[in-house]
């Protein structure tokens, strides 16, 4: 059993659901601290002045955890990055299928931004090949911390192999994982370069980059 284990990241790029479909189990990271300037809130698309952040604000009463963390004005911010989209894609092929999605993933109000995100993220996942099991991390008592956290995750769901984002080299207790008898595998991810306007490929960009630009 493969488990691969993430915050959940505002419309976050390919690697992300690279990583979601190479697993059995996704969990969703959302009882950990919420951290500024990530992913969390933001994500890049691609303008005709190359890349841009949309954003969507949030209430800030740091420290806080990312399952507690409050939109500061949803609707607004809903609002202007669908129109920001529109106007950077309306050209594009998958335009017209996919917008739409888009305007019904977005639909409704939302007060925390964690749950939209996994709103979104569930929502990506059901329109791809490969669905792994999504389990949100607060739906659990888990009390670890850093890697002792994903290892209690594992254990939890019983998981003989741990799929880690590449970055993960950079912190994890590497020892700590074969001492639980848990497998450690890095996933490699290999971006697909697909036809984008405005000149020169740029890879890391939001799904719905890709989405829209791909899609017939």
């Amino acid at each position: 059993m493969k488990i691969a284990i993430h915050q959940p990241n505002f419309c976050p790029w390919l690697g992300y659901f690279d990583k979601a479909a190479k697993s059995d189990i996704f969990v969703i990271l959302d009882n950990v601290q919420y951290e500024k300037n990530c992913y969390t809130n933001r994500t890049m698309i691609k303008t005709p002045k190359g890349k841009e952040w949309i954003t969507m604000s949030i209430k800030k009463k740091f420290p806080q955890l990312v399952k507690d963390v409050e939109f500061a004005n949803f609707v607004q911010d809903r609002d202007k990055i669908l129109k920001t989209i529109e106007c950077n894609y309306k050209k594009v092929k998958g335009f017209k299928i996919v917008f739409p999605i888009l305007q019904r993933i977005f639909g409704g109000e939302w007060k925390y931004l964690s749950g939209f995100n996994i709103s979104l993220i569930r929502d990506f996942v059901n329109i791809s090949e490969k669905k792994p099991q999504i389990e949100v991390a607060s739906d659990y008592d888990f009390k670890g911390k850093s890697t002792e956290l994903l290892i209690e995750i594992c254990k939890k769901f019983k998981a003989d192999t741990y799929l880690s984002g590449s970055g993960g080299e950079d912190y994890q207790e590497e020892e700590k994982f074969k001492e639980a008898g848990i497998k450690l595998e890095y996933n490699k991810f290999e971006h697909p370069t697909y036809e984008q306007l405005w000149g020169e490929f740029i890879p890391g960009l939001s799904v719905i980059d890709y989405l829209f630009n791909t899609t017939i």
